[in-house]
């Protein structure tokens, strides 16, 4: 598919555009098991909630939950599936659209099958990519497919349309870079959020500057979501920086 005029135009203004029904049902419920048998097997790399030191995540992975898995990582090179989607007529043209071509897919940022799982999920706090991404400019676009549905209830992302276009003062955000919740300047952005609820096969795409968060998963299934991130060709990693750190896909 390819992005019409406005729905460019919308990405520009609010940092984010939902594609809805890109990937079949039957399709995602195979990636969901294959992730889960990934899980299962204990299949590293694996970040778990411990690790993510969020609001409500256990203190340690010895700590009751603390094996709770929160991301499977390096997934494209997991998958031959997920590997062909990633890079594939599905997602490269609309991608182009965005960022001009020479399109690279970073692979060491976001690439994971995220999970939120019951009991143990964590808060996510409001926060841009870009606060821990080391690129010449802060202008990625991610790419999250909604494995199942994404509704409040189980912790769908948050976000604050536009927000990749302000300008942040340092007091505004804490040492971990996350917004302050307790800053005057704050309260009215923070009033401007709003749910990105998706259903099973839809596509979520956003700028790494766009502001977001998550609630916890209150239901009884764990959620799965796919993401990946991408970058032009000029717009290269800080040499010696993490972003730098894994190889890239040229597309």
């Amino acid at each position: 598919m390819m992005l019409s005029t406005e729905q460019i135009q919308q990405f520009h203004h609010d940092g984010y555009l939902v594609l809805p029904e890109q990937v079949a049902a039957a399709t995602c419920e195979a990636v969901i098991a294959f992730a889960q048998q990934q899980l299962d097997d204990d299949v590293a790399p694996i970040e778990y909630e411990a690790d993510t030191r969020y609001p409500g995540a256990p203190v340690s992975r010895d700590a009751e939950g603390g094996l709770t898995a929160r991301r499977l990582l390096q997934a494209v090179s997991r998958s031959k599936v997920l590997a062909s989607w990633v890079t594939g007529d599905a997602l490269v043209p609309v991608l182009r659209q965005l960022l001009g071509d020479g399109l690279r897919l970073v692979q060491a940022h976001h690439n994971c099958i995220m999970t939120k799982q019951p009991r143990f999920s964590s808060l996510t706090g409001w926060h841009r990519d870009s606060r821990y991404w080391h690129f010449q400019r802060a202008e990625l676009v991610s790419v999250w497919l909604a494995l199942r549905n994404e509704t409040i209830e189980n912790g769908c992302l948050l976000v604050i349309p536009g927000s990749h276009r302000l300008s942040i003062d340092a007091d505004q955000l804490d040492a971990a870079q996350f917004l302050r919740a307790d800053f005057p300047a704050n309260q009215d952005l923070l009033t401007q959020a709003r749910p990105v609820t998706l259903v099973q096969g839809d596509v979520l795409l956003f700028h790494s500057n766009l502001f977001h968060a998550a609630g916890c998963n209150q239901t009884q299934q764990t959620k799965f979501s796919f993401v990946t991130t991408y970058r032009a060709a000029d717009n290269p990693p800080v040499a010696g920086s993490r972003s730098a750190s894994v190889d890239e896909i040229i597309l």
